[in-house]
């Protein structure tokens, strides 16, 4: 990757930004650009400098680092940082990169950069390469990498760390996220309507401002994507 990611680490424990920090300096390609001691400095931060990647610990005073997260800019990719597991099922329903509890090992750490720039490079090749892209994608299910053809995919629902694939005729459970999973996906053929649901173009067989049906079964579109999704559909 010839650009270099920049990142800012937010917590609130200077002991903890610079243990990440100082993991971070063994890594190429990843600038820390910025440390902030809570939520404010960083909002201030990113709303006047380019940041692709936030280090976000979420027990913080004043504004958590969930909410914090809630309320930025969705291309700002998140790695949670936290003393508490309790918070892992809303992280992941953010869409987090990767969620690293305290103490952090660099080996840890380490796994949750390579898997940014893992869909940080699938979303640039899906942008740039979608005329040569293949027609299908491997995922891992009941131990085993399984081909699904995007052709067969009528929506994708998220649930917490892991994502059912609705096909034809069966459901494929996998552990990714959704966000991933996106990344891999043709964008001329799929739409992303909700922060936990993605749909098959082909597929949608009515839709209003509220809902979108698909072989029977409505999802919802949510208020943050109802704008980009309903300009989207009345093209067609």
């Amino acid at each position: 990757m010839s650009k270099p990611i920049t990142c800012i680490i937010v917590d609130d424990e200077n002991i903890a930004r610079d243990v990440i920090a100082s993991h971070l300096s063994k890594i190429d390609n990843i600038n820390v650009v910025a440390q902030c001691k809570n939520a404010i400095q960083a909002f201030n931060y990113i709303n006047n400098q380019a940041v692709d990647l936030i280090f976000l610990d979420i027990n913080m005073p004043e504004i958590s680092g969930i909410a914090f997260a809630k309320s930025i800019n969705k291309n700002i990719k998140i790695i949670f940082t936290t003393a508490y597991r309790d918070y892992a099922v809303e992280g992941f329903n953010l869409q987090a990169v990767d969620y690293l509890l305290k103490p952090i090992s660099f080996e840890r750490l380490l796994q949750a950069v390579n898997r940014y720039f893992e869909v940080h490079t699938q979303q640039t090749e899906v942008k740039s390469l979608k005329s040569t892209a293949n027609d299908f994608i491997f995922v891992r299910a009941e131990r085993r990498m399984q081909k699904i053809n995007f052709d067969e995919i009528i929506y994708i629902e998220s649930l917490s760390d892991y994502i059912k694939i609705h096909l034809q005729n069966k459901i494929i459970a996998t552990r990714e996220t959704i966000s991933a999973i996106d990344a891999k996906l043709p964008q001329q053929d799929f739409l992303r309507i909700h922060r936990s649901y993605i749909v098959n173009l082909s597929k949608i067989e009515s839709f209003t401002n509220e809902e979108i049906t698909l072989k029977n079964t409505s999802l919802t579109i949510s208020r943050s994507y109802k704008k980009d999704v309903l300009n989207r559909l009345e093209r067609f």
